[in-house]
């Protein structure tokens, strides 16, 4: 059975080099979320433990995000100038280190250290996974790529909640000794991955996916065989420049880039401040930072307190939570699967904003479901509109995902991805904080009803995304085209202006 597992897997990610790259970078999301959402399912252990109350427990959460966000300022910019496959896999070493030590912990304060640590090495995965996407993998997939790897986010969170989260009911240093245990492994088959030609070439095309270059020169990658593709890179920051479908739409659109800001953009490479001018001059970038930052406000919060509040709301015991939350879990795991390959099949029948569409409808869905969920105290009623909530809500990160790498240029993937963390984790960094200590007066029902505003204005900066989309996908074409042809990028025969 597990060969036969194997088999289809592969056959269904595109061979087995795919296969390998996928399940790897999936495995590290798996690990970070694992760890979250372990700290959530250990909230009673830790308390009874250490002697602390819920708003220390969201103190824990808080301080990992938050040294995360400052962590992720250097790891995007490792991730645009070094081997991006050995940064990762040092660091993802380092969470297991870090996690160990944790497991030791025998005061609040020692265990607050340790995850402080932690938060800052974890900092290296956002980038990374980011960059290096972008690198293997043809722009027309990479919202289907997307989903297989953040598949693993979610697989991770089940984890954290079910399996270490009943190993957290015996013991909570049980748990994190786990979670580390897995972190060396993985930083082994992370090491031994090949690291991809930079500038979006796709070295890891599949035998059924479109080639993005064929006919022009801008856009043609080395496909002579994935692995030597990947692996013959004397110099990991050389780039490959190419551009996306989107990109390619927008220039047969006709739609007016804007030269001022492409322009900041040259051969030479951009210091942190200037990427960072760069990055937050793209409206697009910024509305879907910003509503990134409120949708995983609320999930900060859900992981953290979300068994507690199914124990209290609905009247469960742990062991039944934990399993109602796989439920949870299984429609999230398939609105990852369906948003990806939906965006991308819509974007290839000409839908340009295709995948901030997909993903501003999915957010409007998420808030109306969620209303109804948390008003009822029956799970029986809650149970449909919680599941497809969170098929709504998890819809919206592949596209999104994928969008922010057709409105970059290649060479400023890393520190994009970077400085979208570190703006986005210090505006959520507050919620299990807050969460914790606006439940201690008002209770978690209450508190879960007041932070849909959040949500509710995630799904407003995506509508105001879709405007500002093309545009500034036109502009990442122009300054792709530009770094390998003077003569710009060509639409219907004529140069864009």
């Amino acid at each position: 059975m597990a060969t036969v597992g194997r088999r289809r897997l592969t056959v269904l990610l595109g061979g087995p080099e795919r296969t390998r790259v996928i399940v790897v970078l999936a495995c590290v999301l798996a690990l970070a979320s694992a760890d979250a959402a372990t700290v959530g399912a250990s909230a009673t252990a830790l308390r009874q433990s250490l002697h602390i109350n819920n708003a220390d427990v969201g103190l824990l959460v808080a301080v990992t995000s938050v040294v995360g966000a400052v962590g992720s300022i250097p790891f995007g910019v490792l991730a645009d100038r070094v081997r991006r496959t050995w940064t990762l896999s040092f660091a993802v070493a380092l969470w297991g280190v870090a996690m160990l030590l944790s497991a030791t912990a025998g005061s609040f304060g020692s265990l607050l250290l340790w995850r402080l640590c932690l938060g800052f090495v974890t900092a290296a995965a956002g980038p990374a996974v980011a960059s290096l996407v972008g690198d293997y993998f043809s722009s027309a997939e990479r919202g289907k790529i997307y989903s297989y790897i953040l598949t693993g986010e979610l697989l991770g969170a089940g984890v954290g909640f079910t399996i270490t989260g009943d190993v957290a009911a015996l013991s909570w240093r049980a748990a994190f000794v786990i979670l580390a245990l897995v972190a060396f492994p993985l930083a082994w088959a992370l090491y031994h991955l090949p690291e991809p030609v930079r500038g979006g070439a796709g070295v890891l095309a599949g035998a059924e996916t479109p080639s993005e270059g064929t006919g022009s020169p801008a856009t043609t990658a080395v496909h002579a065989g994935p692995l030597h593709a990947a692996a013959q890179v004397d110099d990991p920051g050389a780039d490959v420049p190419s551009v996306t479908d989107a990109q390619r739409l927008a220039a047969e659109r006709g739609v007016r880039p804007d030269l001022r800001l492409a322009a900041r953009v040259g051969r030479e490479r951009m210091g942190i401040i200037s990427a960072t001018r760069y990055v937050l001059r793209v409206k697009t970038n910024v509305a879907l930072i910003v509503s990134s930052a409120c949708g995983y406000y609320f999930l900060a919060g859900v992981q953290t307190f979300g068994v507690e509040f199914v124990r209290g709301q609905y009247h469960v015991n742990a062991a039944l939570a934990n399993v109602l939350m796989i439920a949870v879990g299984a429609g999230a795991a398939v609105g990852i699967m369906a948003a990806g390959p939906l965006s991308d099949a819509w974007l290839r029948r000409g839908k340009l904003p295709a995948r901030v569409l997909v993903a501003a409808l999915a957010a409007l869905v998420t808030v109306l479901l969620f209303i109804p969920a948390l008003l009822t105290r029956s799970m029986l009623t809650a149970l449909p509109y919680v599941i497809v909530a969170a098929f709504a809500l998890s819809a919206q990160n592949p596209p999104i995902d994928a969008a922010r790498l057709d409105i970059m240029p290649a060479p400023l993937w890393g520190r994009a991805e970077g400085i979208r963390t570190f703006l986005r984790t210090m505006a959520q960094a507050l919620a299990p904080l807050l969460f914790g200590f606006i439940s201690d007066y008002i209770g978690l029902r209450n508190t879960f009803l007041l932070m849909l505003a959040p949500l509710a204005a995630s799904a407003y900066f995506l509508f105001r995304a879709l405007r500002t989309y093309p545009r500034d996908v036109a502009t990442a074409a122009v300054v792709a085209v530009g770094a390998s042809s003077p003569g710009g990028l060509q639409a219907g025969g004529q140069t864009m202006p």
